[in-house]
């Protein structure tokens, strides 16, 4: 099931993650760090990939449908938002 947020709230997200939490979500769901990176608005295509994130210009930065909520949910509960 995916889900719709705002391309602001999710860089929000992000940004009130603790340094190395990047590698702690790639490390518990087995991918390359470059490509949590990228779920988050990075775009390091060389080494990570896209993994079911779709941008859609408007306001507050966009909209954002994620395929899958897990990095999301992995990083809301790291955050403690």
């Amino acid at each position: 099931m995916s889900t719709i947020i705002t391309f602001n709230e999710l860089r929000r997200i992000k940004d009130s993650l603790p340094d190395g939490a990047m590698r702690m979500i790639a490390e518990r769901l087995d991918l390359n760090v470059e490509t949590v990176r990228n779920y988050f608005g990075g775009t390091n295509y060389n080494d990570g990939e896209s993994i079911g994130i779709h941008t859609e210009p408007g306001p507050d930065g966009g909209l954002v449908t994620l395929d899958d909520t897990t990095i999301l949910e992995i990083a809301r509960e790291i955050a403690s938002i």
